[in-house]
């Protein structure tokens, strides 16, 4: 599994003029946003992984005394959305393949399985709507953006 992962200030995502996921982010703090893709072999260990790691990783501000800290330290929300285009193989040509992108009905369930596993942890998650044609706003605070793969 692979995630983009973003420092946000804010952020939302829309599908048909309707905002379907978004954080309640209150002046001065921060949220993760996360792309997440799915590739053939990944299963529900590799979803719950991805997800210890984005709630783990020390990449939100802190204080003076722990400079770096968690979304897990502060109980910071969530914007998961589903992005197969994470897998694209642009090595030959101009048209990306999509070949190593798994299928919806595989890819699907391993989302929710981050989903879940964030929630289960005591995470606020937001999600987009798989599949779906999304538009999505947000404010990189940093900037920071980290690729994970598990």
């Amino acid at each position: 599994m692979r995630a983009v992962l973003q420092r946000v200030s804010a952020a939302s995502v829309t599908v048909d003029d309707e905002m379907v996921g978004s954080l309640d982010l209150p002046a001065g703090t921060q949220g993760l946003v996360a792309l997440v893709g799915v590739t053939h072999g990944d299963d529900e260990a590799r979803a719950r992984a991805l997800a210890d790691k984005i709630r783990g990783l020390r990449i939100l501000d802190g204080d003076d005394e722990r400079p770096q800290v968690s979304a897990a330290d502060l109980d910071a929300p969530i914007l998961v959305i589903s992005q197969f285009t994470l897998y694209a193989d642009t090595a030959k040509g101009r048209r990306p393949s999509w070949n190593a992108a798994a299928p919806g009905p595989v890819a699907e369930p391993l989302v929710d399985a981050v989903v879940t596993a964030l929630r289960d942890a005591g995470s606020t998650v937001a999600t987009g709507r798989f599949g779906a044609h999304m538009h999505v706003d947000l404010v990189n605070d940093g900037p920071v953006t980290i690729v994970l793969d598990v």
